[in-house]
């Protein structure tokens, strides 16, 4: 199934958290935290001003990112969990982190 999220929403699937912390400790799953980092899937067309022109989005397919920890909606596509969420929802795009973007040194 294809799914297009509308306005000005995106899907996103959260990035695996690291298993261990720094001094070797490997957290149980219990214990961690739900990531707040992923990629994004889709997005939409853009917002709609007061004039009706669509604003496009500053993020694309691809794109990791950094989100607040409560946001988007979670739900389960074609068997994946993945977030639902406005673009205002995410603060910042992660450069150089895109499989796009990573050169191999010669």
């Amino acid at each position: 199934m294809k799914f297009r999220p509308l306005h000005d929403r995106v899907v996103v699937r959260r990035l695996d958290a690291d298993q261990k912390t720094a001094g070797g400790i490997i957290i149980p799953d219990t214990a961690k935290e739900k990531p707040m980092e992923g990629e994004i899937l889709a997005v939409g067309p853009g917002a709609r001003d007061e004039s009706g022109k669509v604003a496009a989005l500053d993020v694309k397919v691809g794109d990791h990112v950094l989100f607040g920890k409560w946001s988007g909606t979670e739900v389960k596509i074609d068997g994946e969990d993945v977030l639902i969420m406005k673009e205002s929802d995410i603060m910042g795009v992660l450069e150089g982190t895109s499989k796009k973007s990573t050169k191999k040194a010669a």
